[in-house]
């Protein structure tokens, strides 16, 4: 289904305004708000275009309840109408991935032959020897969250708010929603309508102790 709703709040006003919701409204999600957020959220960046994030969209109250149960018992999980169990699929660098991101691109004009190959000849070696990763869950995990993040910005702008959290039991989580084994969980997000008490905005160190100039430790001037 494709939806065509615009959001209500700009992008700096929506990366200004997001907070982690602690409590939710009953409210639930009209059902176009939360395709338009898979939509345009799921239009993350991902190495090779693999693409290797997997969301189990949690709404049926028992479920929740279940999910709460391996979530130590947090409120948000319970309260929310949406939760996402966010997850990264190992097996997304195994060829039949590779394929069907070819095939994807081929669809959309954006693949040509030689970049067919060169991802069929490239893509298994750099995971062979990840130069830049220790396990195949950093690297999932990685992307994922690039995912989280624009679903949680693309939601804010439609006045929905989140809570991404770590607070769960893996082994629960993937026991009870049946999570294959190469499917690692990242994170959750509860999706809704805040409630009150409002999380007050925490401050952000400024970028020059965060940032550095061209090696690290050296002041950044900008």
């Amino acid at each position: 289904m494709t939806v065509d709703i615009h959001p209500s709040t700009g992008l700096k006003e929506a990366i200004e305004q997001r907070r982690a919701a602690r409590a939710f409204r009953s409210n639930p999600i009209p059902e176009a708000i939360l395709e338009a957020i898979f939509q345009i959220g799921l239009r993350a960046p991902s190495g090779f275009n693999l693409q290797p994030w997997r969301f189990i969209v949690v709404r049926e109250q028992q479920n929740r309840d279940k999910l709460k149960a391996c979530a130590f018992n947090q409120r948000q999980v319970g309260e929310a109408p949406v939760v996402l169990i966010c997850c990264g699929d190992r097996a997304s660098a195994e060829m039949e991935n590779i394929e069907a991101v070819i095939a994807l691109g081929s669809e959309v004009g954006a693949m040509n032959d030689d970049y067919a190959n060169y991802m069929r000849s490239q893509i298994p070696p750099f995971f062979e020897n990840h130069p830049s990763f220790e396990s195949m869950e950093a690297w999932t995990n990685r992307h994922t969250m690039l995912a989280v993040a624009h679903l949680m910005l693309v939601a804010k702008s439609f006045g929905v708010d989140s809570c991404p959290m770590e607070g769960f039991s893996t082994a629960q989580v993937k026991e009870a929603f049946h999570i294959p084994p190469h499917v690692d969980v990242c994170c959750l997000v509860a999706l809704g309508y805040a409630a009150e008490p409002f999380k007050q905005y925490g401050g952000r160190f400024k970028s020059d102790r965060v940032c550095f100039s061209e090696t690290y430790g050296d002041p950044f001037l900008g």
